[in-house]
């Protein structure tokens, strides 16, 4: 059972279903950096490969060339595309969908677990 009481939504304890439905479909998606510069080849097949996955995380790209990213540059100059999940390093160079699919499930069966 939903009600407004003021400006907020309530949702009354006898629709569990409902409450875990809307929570699902308001969780945070995962975030995925791509560390880049231009120009970048890689990066470019780098994100066609990603696009069956963009559903399923944000995508923030970081431009290592900017003067604020310079660690980020110092870092990755010689590796770029670099991947981080969830602040996390998760690869270079190029896209190992296993690897994604095995951390973005993991990520997702872990939301699952805390609703």
């Amino acid at each position: 059972m939903l009600w407004f009481q003021g400006k907020s939504l309530q949702i009354a304890k006898s629709s569990f279903g409902l409450l875990r439905n809307l929570s699902a479909s308001n969780r945070a998606l995962p975030v995925l950096t791509l560390f880049t510069k231009a120009p970048c080849p890689l990066c470019d097949e780098a994100k066609e490969v990603l696009q069956p996955y963009k559903d399923r995380f944000i995508l923030q790209e970081v431009d290592i060339t900017l003067p604020e990213n310079s660690t980020w540059y110092e870092r990755y100059k010689f590796d770029i595309p670099v991947f981080h999940l969830n602040g996390q390093f998760l690869m270079m160079h190029r896209v190992n969908t296993s690897k994604l699919e095995k951390q973005l499930r993991k990520l997702e069966q872990q939301v699952l677990a805390t609703n």
